[in-house]
C-alpha cells in the first residue's frame, strides 16, 4: 500500500534565504533590499541612485546568489526536526524553484543540515510540477507546503485534492506577503514549525 507524500518547498520553509540575500546585496553590491515591501519587484534599490533594480538585474543577482552564496543559508527554526518527524509518517520530497542544474547542489545543501530527501526543481507555477510528482509516485494522499500564495493557487487549480499548507518561516517577510489561506488558495496558514507539525501530522492521520 502506498504511503502519503509530503511535498515541501525549501527557501523560507526549510532554509532561510531572503535575509541572507539582503545581507549579501548590501555588503557586496550596494543594493538595499526592503524586506517590508510586499512587492519584490520594487523592494530592491540601488543605494547610490535610489532607483529600483530592473527585473533582469533582480534575476541576475538571484542567480549569482544561488551560484556562489548558498552556504550562507541556515535552517528555519524547527524545520529539520519537523521534516524528519514527518518522514516517519509519510514520504517526503522537496520541490524547489531553482534551475535544474542546481538540483544536486540543493540536495547536498539540505543533506548537510540533516534533511535527506529527493529534490525536484521547477521554474514557474508549481501546480504542473506537483501533478508530475503525483503521477510518478502515486501516493495515498499528498500534502504540499510552500511559502508563496501563488504556488498554492496553482496547486489548487491543477491538483485540487492535495492538502495545502502556507508556511513562511522568515519572520522578516511573513507579515508582508499575501496569505494563501485568506486568498482561498491554501487550507491553512501556519508560519511556525512548532505549530505546523501537529497540524500536518493530524492531516496525515486523517488520511491514513
Amino acid at each position: 500500500m502506498s504511503r502519503p507524500l509530503v511535498i515541501s518547498d525549501c527557501d523560507e520553509v526549510l532554509l532561510r534565504m531572503v535575509a541572507h540575500f539582503r545581507d549579501w546585496l548590501g555588503e557586496d553590491h550596494a543594493i538595499d533590499f526592503n524586506l517590508d515591501s510586499g512587492d519584490f519587484a520594487r523592494a530592491l534599490v540601488w543605494r547610490d541612485s535610489g532607483e529600483f533594480l530592473e527585473q533582469r538585474d533582480i534575476w541576475k543577482y538571484l542567480n549569482l546568489f544561488f551560484d556562489h552564496e548558498m552556504d550562507r543559508q541556515d535552517p528555519i527554526a524547527g524545520a529539520v526536526e519537523a521534516i524528519n518527524t514527518i518522514s516517519q509518517h509519510a514520504d517526503v520530497v522537496i520541490l524547489t524553484n531553482l534551475l535544474d542544474e542546481r538540483r544536486d547542489k540543493r540536495a547536498e545543501q539540505l543533506l548537510r543540515y540533516g534533511i535527506d530527501a529527493p529534490v525536484y526543481t521547477n521554474q514557474g507555477p508549481k501546480g504542473p510540477a506537483l501533478a508530475r510528482i503525483l503521477e510518478e509516485r502515486q501516493p495515498s494522499h499528498a500534502l504540499f507546503i510552500d511559502d508563496l500564495a501563488q504556488h498554492h493557487g496553482s496547486a489548487r487549480d491543477v491538483v485540487p485534492h492535495v492538502t495545502r499548507l502556507h508556511l513562511c518561516g522568515e519572520p522578516a517577510i511573513a507579515p508582508h506577503i499575501t496569505c494563501g489561506e485568506k486568498a482561498g488558495h491554501a487550507h491553512a496558514r501556519i508560519d511556525e514549525w512548532e505549530h505546523a507539525l501537529p497540524w500536518i501530522l493530524e492531516r496525515l492521520e486523517e488520511t491514513a
